[in-house]
């Protein structure tokens, strides 16, 4: 079933999805706006819980909840409101940077379960020369799929803030706190990194 809209967070949606782990029992979404994401991590996890602090996405996201999917509206920086290391796949579309980065990534870690995976699709300024360059490679290919999908661009109501680091400040912070983790700096103004959690006991 095509995407209802098409913006530049759901276009790495494919990308999230393709690094759920096989035998998947539990999924997170941080930051699940109107859960389109959560409802796609349904077909691949054995239960998903969508959590988000906008009580107006919630109520959106909700309006097509499935059966092993739960939608809570919570601050999962709030350390009592969701459970600690209880996720095998935790994800983060253009969440991280409405914290700071150090106490957003340090709270996707606190609940991913170990040996779990975490994909963090991010945002950026750009400082560099390099940085508006590749920047600028993305408006066609931006305008390009934007007509091709059509559609409206995002939820109604959907909290949107910009980030206060540029690229260089986030690949340096991603890989101190994730160490080892695969990141990548993507075409449609966005980073990816995935990151995989020492099992129990391991290094």
């Amino acid at each position: 079933m095509p995407d209802p809209y098409w913006n530049h967070n759901v276009h790495y949606h494919r990308l999230v999805l393709d690094a759920v782990p096989d035998g998947c029992r539990a999924a997170l979404d941080v930051g699940c706006g109107d859960g389109l994401l959560v409802r796609k991590l349904a077909e691949r996890a054995a239960s998903v819980t969508g959590v988000d602090r906008s009580p107006e996405m919630i109520r959106q996201a909700r309006v097509a909840a499935s059966g092993n999917v739960t939608f809570l509206e919570a601050d999962y920086l709030d350390e009592t409101a969701l459970p600690e290391g209880k996720y095998d796949f935790v994800s983060a579309v253009a969440t991280v940077h409405h914290a700071p980065f150090d106490d957003a990534v340090g709270g996707l870690v606190r609940l991913l379960a170990p040996g779990g995976r975490l994909v963090i699709v991010g945002m950026a300024y750009n400082k560099t020369p390099l940085d508006w360059m590749i920047s600028g490679c993305g408006v066609p290919v931006s305008l390009f799929l934007r007509r091709l999908r059509g559609g409206r661009r995002a939820p109604a109501g959907m909290p949107v803030k910009d980030s206060a680091m540029h690229w260089g400040e986030v690949r340096k912070a991603a890989r101190r706190l994730l160490p080892g983790c695969r990141y990548r700096c993507r075409l449609l103004w966005r980073y990816t990194a995935v990151w995989g959690k020492p099992e129990e006991g391991g290094p």
